[in-house]
């Protein structure tokens, strides 16, 4: 072998020895290096800081807020809301509906005050747990509440809450809406709420099977995300023993009425 192929391979050897040692120095480093607390890796993240998940949150919405009007019956108002407070995996529910001068008399109807637990279960729905209270001219009762709230197939913003009331009463509830956004202010929504009881009720004036149906069909001007005036038109029918029980009472078992209202948040 000629001596400059042997320097060769001492040159070569050598760098390897080299590399080797370097690579085992920063080995032993990193093994006796200290691991690193919460703000050193909050300040290692390559985007920023996390996200902090457990900070508390609040929201107030006010969906409905309405006057429904009809040529010769009374106008009576009508309104939907709900407010939660809570960090992204446990939060505190208030949710009221109701309407007012519902008879002409100033009285309050349909009313339903709810107090729930709300934790996700998949990224797009809830389990709520809690009470609901009804609350307005009629006898009050109150209900164990159970149900999911969410995002369905579609983007529909749906709802279903089951009750457990006294003497064996059983509630049901269903809510759902889409938002179609004509513009980027101009937005059309469906709504169609129904309810449902497993027992008649005369003090509240409702039967057994499915209660009654509420569908909407508004159009909103969202001046702001927070504040938006809206027009539309509503119906709302009687079933089965609640239509046979408002007939007996001289109620209407069904409800046509134009609508204006408006929708905000803060």
């Amino acid at each position: 072998m000629s001596e400059n192929k042997m320097n060769s391979y001492r040159s070569t050897a050598a760098a390897i020895g080299m590399a080797t040692a370097a690579l085992l120095t920063l080995n032993a480093q990193a093994q006796t290096k200290p691991p690193l607390n919460d703000n050193q890796l909050k300040g290692a993240a390559p985007y920023g800081s996390p996200i902090e998940d457990d900070r508390l949150y609040g929201h107030v919405m006010l969906d409905q807020f309405e006057q429904r009007f009809d040529h010769g019956k009374e106008p009576y108002t009508r309104w939907d809301g709900q407010a939660w407070i809570g960090n992204d995996f446990h939060r505190l529910w208030i949710k009221s509906e109701g309407r007012a001068n519902a008879d002409g008399n100033g009285k309050i109807g349909d009313g339903k005050t709810e107090l729930l637990y709300d934790r996700p279960i998949t990224p797009f729905f809830d389990l709520q747990a809690g009470v609901r209270y009804d609350l307005d001219s009629k006898p009050g009762r109150g209900w164990a509440a159970l149900g999911v709230q969410g995002l369905a197939v579609g983007f529909w913003n749906v709802s279903a809450t089951a009750y457990v009331g006294g003497n064996g009463r059983l509630a049901l509830n269903t809510n759902a809406s889409y938002d179609y956004y004509i513009t980027q202010r101009l937005v059309l929504q469906p709504q169609f709420e129904t309810n449902w009881y497993s027992k008649e009720d005369y003090g509240r004036r409702v039967g057994s099977g499915l209660s009654d149906i509420d569908s909407g069909l508004r159009l909103r001007y969202e001046i702001s995300r927070k504040f938006a005036p809206y027009i539309g038109v509503t119906y709302q029918k009687w079933f089965g023993n609640t239509a046979d029980i408002r007939q007996a009472n001289g109620s209407p078992t069904k409800d046509f009425r134009a609508t204006v209202g408006i929708r905000m948040w803060f």
